[in-house]
């Protein structure tokens, strides 16, 4: 498939037990892709683009353990010697201490889950390829890479803390939000309106329409890769440049998610 404009990639990465899930958005928020394959076929893919924002659910890199230096510590009110929170990485404290809940990556790579591993793997390749990472305040390359959260994104658009993403309103709640956002994709209201009680009472919901969680998080990752190209005043970055940044498509943080 070849583009010769600008397109937009949301990433979900798996273990490599099951395919992983991309989207991929135009300048104009149509749905250009929402698809899945094995890490080939989607390195395949985005290394052929000639201009991309390549967003991934994934940190970029193991933990530096910048939460035991004391000038982290201070910076966050902790003892400056006390080692809470010193397996956290500063972007996923950043999130942890407003209630965002998420995954704390390791020290060393081989203590991460395969599907951190994969996420490592496929920074190091696309950066290999010629993706730059994006960093807000500087020029943005035209290949550029960034990390992102998926629940993260959906609670800082909310303004709370989304459903469980596994739950029917979880994902109602999820398409309604980029939906409004400008996605062209089905209004799931409309999903809705097709569920009768007769269906409720014979166990069969008509959910034509209705993206999985993991096409939801794919979808959410490349509206997060559009705002930076397009609204760049919409994003902005938590974490350390010796870390990595997670990226999040709001202008500023509450401090606090119900």
């Amino acid at each position: 498939m070849l583009f010769d404009q600008d397109v937009y990639v949301g990433i979900d990465p798996t273990a490599g037990d099951r395919p992983m899930h991309f989207a991929v958005l135009d300048g104009s928020l149509k749905l250009v892709a929402l698809s899945q394959g094995d890490v080939e076929t989607v390195l395949a893919f985005v290394g052929g683009l000639e201009r991309a924002a390549v967003a991934i659910d994934a940190p970029q890199s193991p933990n530096q353990g910048l939460m035991l230096r004391p000038e982290f510590r201070r910076r966050f009110n902790l003892q400056p010697g006390g080692r809470t929170w010193g397996q956290w990485k500063v972007c996923e404290y950043e999130m942890r201490r407003r209630n965002i809940r998420l995954y704390n990556t390791p020290r060393k790579e081989e203590d991460a889950p395969r599907w951190m591993q994969m996420g490592f793997s496929l920074y190091r390749r696309l950066l290999g390829l010629g993706y730059r990472l994006f960093i807000d305040g500087e020029p943005t390359p035209e290949r550029s890479l960034l990390e992102v959260h998926p629940h993260a994104c959906f609670a800082v658009m909310l303004g709370r803390r989304p459903f469980l993403k596994q739950t029917l309103e979880g994902r109602l709640q999820r398409q309604l939000l980029l939906y409004l956002e400008g996605l062209d994709i089905v209004n799931p209201m409309n999903v809705l309106e097709e569920i009768t009680r007769h269906h409720l009472l014979n166990g069969n919901l008509p959910l034509e329409g209705l993206y999985d969680h993991d096409q939801l998080d794919a979808l959410v990752s490349a509206f997060t890769a559009y705002l930076v190209a397009h609204k760049p005043g919409r994003v902005l970055q938590v974490g350390e440049r010796e870390e990595g940044y997670i990226t999040l498509p709001t202008e500023r943080l509450e401090d606090f998610y119900v």
